[in-house]
């Protein structure tokens, strides 16, 4: 396993990282399979776990952490976040000093943890003022229950006001920014998201690095019953089209190449990315982590970064390599 700081930030996370939405958050992997994906996760050196209050209305917390708990804090990195509804009541969402200061201490207290390692804001809230939010996050942090907090699915336009507010006010800025960033989901990444997040010293750690599971190949024969395409028709209408379908076939050919399976190969384009910190993925299976975690030392050099960009057909490639 291969470790990137968080942006400019001292602390270090596994370039690979396990999600628990899936395997927790969603509910549909029984709770003894997905204990074992977490322990093969940390047993394979990654140490960067991911939550959020809202996965399983806090079960994903509750669970996830459990398994957690054996092993030493010091060498894990929990991430969890907030913003959407967690109850009916009015205030029990957003990004409000209120929610904020009541969401955190539910958090810890599910993950069994005394503080957390990064802290997002799920979405942004149009109706609480960035500075309100972004003084509420500073004080989680002199307080130790958070140490680094970050923002996620955030345009570049709402970061860059965050960090000029948290530097007018010397306030302690977010560190990183959480996406969603694959070959199938870039432009926005590219042009918008990094060109802010580079600049001052922020990490990214993307999700649905594999497109939904499109980019793993499982689609090239149409949709199988028991796929998450099959029950979920966002995805399936998100990533299935006739368009990536080819793209996908052709990657078959450069993972052959390398040895590698088109998983691998589309975590290691995503991790080219000196910007980018960490890639989460959302096993259901020990083996998905064994076949995932092999990303981090699959290297890509120019011929063969050329080579998919013939493939994705894309003119925004960020040129920033690791």
């Amino acid at each position: 396993m291969q470790f990137r700081r968080l942006g400019d930030a001292g602390m270090k996370v596994s370039s690979i990282a396990l999600g628990g939405w899936i395997n927790y958050g969603e509910g549909k992997v029984e709770q003894d399979a997905a204990k074992q994906v977490v322990i093969r996760a940390y047993e394979a050196g990654i140490n960067y776990f991911d939550l959020a209050d809202a996965y399983g209305r806090g079960e994903a917390e509750k669970q996830m952490g459990a398994v957690l708990q054996q092993f030493p804090r010091h060498t894990l990195v929990i991430a969890t976040k907030l913003f959407w509804p967690m109850s009916d009541d009015v205030n029990d969402r957003g990004l409000s000093r209120k929610h904020i200061m009541e969401s955190i201490d539910g958090s810890l207290k599910r993950l069994g943890t005394d503080y957390i390692d990064i802290y997002f804001c799920h979405r942004p809230d149009p109706e609480t003022p960035i500075y309100e939010t972004a003084r509420a996050m500073d004080d989680l942090i002199h307080q130790g229950k958070v140490l680094y907090w970050g923002t996620s699915v955030w345009s570049g336009e709402q970061i860059q006001e965050a960090l000029n507010i948290c530097a007018r006010h010397n306030l302690y800025p977010p560190k990183v920014e959480q996406p969603q960033y694959s070959m199938l989901h870039r432009e926005t990444v590219e042009q918008e998201i990094l060109p802010v997040t580079e600049k001052n010293g922020m990490g990214l750690v993307v999700f649905s690095p594999l497109a939904q599971g499109m980019l793993t190949g499982k689609y090239d024969d149409g949709v199988p019953d028991d796929s998450r395409f099959a029950r979920e028709g966002w995805a399936k209408e998100r990533f299935m089209n006739a368009e990536n379908a080819e793209k996908v076939k052709a990657l078959k050919l450069i993972a052959d190449q390398l040895g590698g399976t088109r998983s691998q190969l589309a975590l290691a384009w995503v991790l080219r990315q000196s910007g980018v910190s960490s890639a989460i993925i959302g096993a259901t299976k020990a083996a998905q982590v064994d076949d995932n975690v092999k990303a981090a030392d699959l290297k890509l050099d120019d011929g063969v970064l050329q080579q998919i960009e013939g493939i994705l057909g894309s003119t925004t490639a960020h040129k920033t390599t690791a």
